[in-house]
């Protein structure tokens, strides 16, 4: 009955009930484990929403290091997950925040075990893998309980080999060995992996020359099919570029290389090396993202103008030797790429120099540059020169990003400029550009 003691007739009742399916699987989409399994409570139908399986492809599972009463059934809560709705999932993505413990590595581990042995028993359809930054060489991995993770691992790895796509371990942090023993596991079933998309960043522990091991070039010729490969540079070698050119020539779109300055990063590789690799690969390209590695002369070693480069990140924030100059990089090194360079990210401490002139300059040589992310000792004109270059047709920016350092106390004379700027090119901005400037003060 309604408020005026009115019978409410049947079909006033049922506009939930006879809510096409598309709406209600759009709002199941957006609730959560408990509201959803509430909902189902509600009727059959609803009840058959809850086990569709576009609801459980996607899944995200993270665990807290740190003990806490908030996050006590974490672990009781994915394993529930995957026997209830494993057989659906195609994408997992799985995070460990930053182990406090001994304790907590062992639970992980044992969580792991029961969570790998009940989807290598359920699922045949599981596409993506990604178990970010566990960083197992350190202290609250000991080596029994880093022992069985990596068992459980490579054995799930081997009955998932078939399926699987696309696998990031980036930040385990393993020796070349143990390493190796994972990523064999791939293939272990057929003499080479599926997986199109492999991210090994930072997946080997620091100082390890890895481009020098037979054993890693020998697992990495098992790879066939590869579209995109993220690595860090201690890993390449000419070997490496001649399998995958052997190997992965058709198919290889993309490669990503971190160089740290704590890994090994010397090593002679022949420009011909990659020259073959890009003929023979004809649609790839190279982004280079350096960390705390900025001197012209290790660049110089690494940024063969055979690369086929499309992406390059410097970063040094901490740096200041005063005998240190960007100069040369900017001026000499990187319009090498002018033809090809789309993609420019700089951070770096450079109060004894002034680049302004040596960054517009670079900017106007790359014609293909369309984004600029830039965190250093700047003028503020700097922005409105580069603006107005690309009001006059002289860049093709389509993201400007900076953020500017400086030794001032007061910020207000920096951000009035900035707004009188963002004012002067407004059309500009808002029609063509993602834009964003700030002023960072250093004191």
């Amino acid at each position: 009955m309604d408020e005026e003691g009115q019978l409410i007739q049947p079909q006033q009742r049922s506009y939930w009930a006879t809510l096409p399916d598309v709406c209600l699987h759009r709002i199941f989409w957006w609730l959560g484990d408990k509201d959803r399994s509430r909902a189902a409570l509600v009727c059959r139908k609803w009840n058959q929403m809850m086990y569709s399986a576009d609801l459980w492809r996607y899944r995200t599972i993270t665990f807290s290091g740190r003990p806490s009463r908030v996050h006590a059934y974490e672990y009781e809560l994915a394993l529930w997950y995957v026997k209830k709705f494993g057989h659906y999932l195609e994408h997992l993505e799985i995070k460990l925040l930053n182990p406090y413990n001994v304790v907590q590595t062992r639970k992980f581990q044992v969580t792991m075990q029961g969570l790998f042995s009940c989807l290598g028993k359920r699922n045949n359809r599981l596409k993506s893998l990604s178990i970010q930054h566990l960083e197992l060489d350190r202290l609250v991995w000991r080596n029994n309980i880093r022992r069985m993770f990596m068992e459980s691992l490579s054995l799930f790895l081997k009955k998932m080999g078939k399926h699987l796509d696309y696998l990031n371990l980036k930040g385990a942090r393993l020796t070349v060995e143990q390493g190796c023993y994972i990523l064999n596991s791939l293939s272990c079933l057929r003499k080479e992996s599926v997986v199109s998309e492999l991210n090994i960043q930072d997946y080997f522990s620091h100082h390890l020359a890895v481009y020098s091991s037979p054993q890693f070039n020998k697992t990495m010729a098992t790879f066939r099919n590869l579209e995109s490969l993220t690595l860090n540079y201690n890993c390449i070698s000419d070997e490496l570029l001649e399998n995958l050119c052997e190997n992965n020539a058709d198919t290889l779109w993309t490669m990503n290389i971190k160089c740290h300055i704590h890994d090994p990063h010397r090593q002679v590789i022949w420009g011909m090396s990659w020259a073959k690799l890009a003929r023979y690969a004809t649609n790839l390209k190279v982004n280079f993202f350096f960390e705390q590695v900025t001197k012209y002369e290790h660049l110089a070693r690494i940024l063969l103008q055979e690369i086929p480069i499309r992406g390059i990140g410097l970063r040094n924030h901490s740096f200041s030797d005063p005998d240190w100059s960007m100069r040369p990089t900017l001026m000499d090194l990187l319009p090498t790429y002018q033809h090809t360079l789309q993609k420019l990210t700089i951070e770096f401490n450079n109060s004894h120099e002034s680049l302004d002139e040596e960054l517009h300059l670079l900017i106007l040589s790359c014609r293909k540059l369309f984004y600029f992310k830039i965190s250093a000792f700047l003028h503020v004109n700097f922005v409105e020169q580069i603006l107005k270059s690309q009001e006059e047709g002289r860049c093709a920016l389509r993201t400007l990003k900076v953020r500017i350092y400086t030794n001032r106390h007061e910020m207000h004379e920096v951000d009035r400029t900035l707004r009188e700027i963002y004012r002067k090119y407004r059309k500009l901005i808002d029609s063509e550009m993602n834009y964003c400037v700030i002023a960072y003060s250093m004191m």
